[in-house]
């Protein structure tokens, strides 16, 4: 492998987040320069491969969340967080506008130590 592609894969990083609606958190994501891609899913339940109809039963314990490979010569993770923080409300519990229900609740996913502290850091009054 190049040096040039080593340097390239070494800057993309990966963020995991919970925010209420997933297609509303990748709309957001999509338009932010350094983002690569956004993918919508579930994460945290019991279930392997769930859909719609049954996570909204709120029996798997899933939350809808994005998937954000972002490049962070371009955007840190503490930036993403920040429009996280900014565009939806996680003092509410399971809700987020009109959108009700356990998978609907706010949750970052963390991809290793730096950004448990630098989520930990941002959320503390």
């Amino acid at each position: 492998m190049g040096d040039e592609l080593r340097a390239t894969l070494a800057e993309k990083e990966v963020a995991i987040l919970a925010g209420g609606c997933f297609l509303c958190l990748e709309a957001v994501y999509d338009q932010v320069e350094g983002v690569e891609s956004v993918e919508s899913g579930y994460i945290g339940g019991n279930l392997d491969h769930p859909t719609y109809e049954v996570v909204c039963r709120e029996q798997t314990g899933h939350a809808e969340a994005v998937r954000i490979t972002f490049d962070s010569r371009v955007i840190t993770y503490k930036e993403l967080l920040e429009i996280f923080f900014a565009v939806h409300d996680p003092t509410i519990p399971n809700r987020q506008g009109n959108d009700k229900g356990t998978q609907y609740r706010s949750a970052i996913f963390f991809c290793g130590a730096t950004q448990l502290h630098t989520a930990e850091t941002l959320s503390k009054p």
